[in-house]
């Protein structure tokens, strides 16, 4: 993980039902636009990246019957805006620049009652639905859009 060294290792998940579609988050407590997106989070010092990307789904959705479907090569990388920096020291943060990620997809095996925005403590998202991959890039907050660009392309085989 020594590539980007001032970017916090992060994974992402696309997580995509029977029909191809995939899931999508909103932000809780985000009211503005641009507040969907697919979950992501950091990676443990020592962790695997799939152990991650399946540890940060269950904190995320609740969801943990999944089949893995493919993953990214290499880290997708993306800036944090100067105000998010900012933020982020002034909270006493490592002052990262940014996030360097690796992406996997699964497909949802269980029931839907499985999802659980509140299956952990600190809740991510207040609200969720399927979509169309093809809709990713416009959800989703402008600074991660090349990022989410990047992913879609390497998804898009698994879509509905």
């Amino acid at each position: 993980m020594s590539d980007f060294p001032k970017h916090r290792p992060n994974v992402g998940v696309v997580l995509f039902n029977a029909e191809g579609q995939v899931w999508y988050g909103h932000r809780a407590g985000q009211l503005t636009g641009h507040a969907w997106q697919f979950p992501q989070g950091g990676v443990d010092k020592g962790e695997d990246l799939e152990a991650a990307a399946r540890r940060e789904l269950e904190e995320e959705t609740g969801v943990t019957s999944v089949e893995l479907l493919g993953r990214t090569d290499g880290w997708i990388v993306y800036d944090f805006p100067e105000a998010l920096r900012l933020a982020h020291k002034l909270k006493g943060r490592k002052p990262w620049d940014g996030q360097k990620q690796v992406w996997f997809a699964f497909r949802f095996t269980g029931p839907a009652d499985e999802i659980d925005l509140n299956r952990h403590a600190e809740v991510e998202f207040d609200s969720w639905r399927w979509g169309d991959l093809s809709e990713a890039c416009d959800l989703i907050v402008p600074f991660k859009r090349e990022a989410y660009v990047q992913v879609v392309a390497a998804f898009s085989r698994f879509a509905g």
